[in-house]
């Protein structure tokens, strides 16, 4: 201690605890600017990973060794992913408390995640994101034409035909379509937390690479049209009590115009899933995967396809891109051999 306070270095720790300290960091982490309502909710959501752990200990007082111990019972209980997150945000808040001199060292520095090995019946377990084949998906769509509720299936035909993101759909408004040029653009995401139909935000995409402008089929635009037709006399019947800020799917009844909550589009989709007799697990994110595997069926090369999608890079698009154009360089090789076959 002599030799810091000679030297200028010393730091006289704090006594704040971890429970004091955090929800102090995330209101400065907040303060940065440019960040999601989404954002500041998942690393508050890490902060109550790592409580149970540091939550009445002083934050001068957590060593290298506990937060180690921490890490190592997280990654008993949730996903790689997850605890790196975890992690990310305890390191964050550790590296906050040394620039504000409420500690002088950092427990978290000589940490470090242990990946757990996969077990070989994980290894044998197919991958593959779940993901509708042409013929499932022209069903799921022909249910929802004939069978599914208000909107449903001008929604599943968008997102099946274009593999835009549910929040991204929720949101369009009738100044994203460009008719004359059969386009789709996507600058907005939905953020609903509560699942208020009333108290919604519309945010930047997901990253950079998320706006973009998506060319689509006629028909799509044809469908379109009609819903406009349709929802104009929902305007008029209901006057200003329809919350006309132009929402493509906005509501007809109770809260007229306010975009469909995404939980919404789930619940309809699981209907139509159980009504078509196909795979109930599959979600409307589902459809994005399905849009990837069926225009890699189409040979359309990946940087186009994760162009389309609003990706840079995505493990899950490459996975099942590589997937589908295996599954044809086999069929491919079959047929070879079959032609090869029929001249004996």
């Amino acid at each position: 201690m002599l030799s810091e306070i000679k030297q200028g270095t010393f730091v006289e720790e704090k006594k704040t605890l971890f429970k004091d300290f955090a929800p102090k960091w995330l209101k400065l982490y907040g303060n940065r600017g440019n960040l999601k309502p989404g954002t500041i909710r998942v690393r508050r959501h890490e902060i109550d990973k790592l409580l149970p752990y540091f939550a009445y200990i002083k934050m001068k007082d957590v060593t290298t060794n506990m937060y180690q111990e921490a890490l190592d019972d997280l990654i008993g209980k949730y996903a790689y992913n997850t605890v790196k997150g975890i992690n990310r945000t305890g390191r964050m808040i550790f590296k906050k408390a040394i620039e504000l001199e409420v500690i002088k060292r950092d427990p978290t520095e000589f940490t470090s995640i242990k990946k757990p090995m996969k077990t070989i019946e994980e290894l044998e377990e197919n991958q593959i994101p779940k993901y509708m084949e042409k013929e499932e998906l022209y069903l799921f769509l022909e249910t929802a034409k004939k069978q599914g509720l208000e909107m449903d299936y001008l929604a599943f035909l968008i997102l099946s035909y274009t593999g835009m993101r549910i929040g991204e759909l929720v949101c369009l408004k009738w100044n994203d379509i460009n008719f004359k040029e059969n386009s789709i653009r996507i600058i907005k995401t939905y953020y609903n937390e509560k699942n208020n139909t009333v108290e919604f935000s519309l945010e930047l995409p997901k990253t950079q690479g998320s706006i973009r402008t998506i060319v689509v089929e006629d028909m799509i635009m044809e469908e379109l049209k009609k819903h406009r037709t349709a929802q104009k006399k929902v305007i008029k019947r209901l006057g200003d009590a329809y919350y006309n800020e132009g929402f493509i799917f906005g509501k007809s009844e109770r809260h007229p115009g306010y975009p469909m909550l995404i939980k919404t589009v789930a619940n309809r989709m699981k209907r139509l899933l159980k009504t078509a007799g196909l795979n109930q697990e599959l979600t409307p994110h589902s459809l994005r995967h399905t849009h990837t595997s069926l225009l890699a069926e189409a040979g359309v090369g990946l940087e186009e396809i994760m162009d389309r999608l609003g990706h840079v890079e995505d493990e899950t698009t490459r996975l099942i891109y590589l997937h589908v154009t295996e599954e044809l360089k086999r069929e491919a090789s079959q047929k070879f051999g079959q032609l090869m076959r029929s001249l004996h």
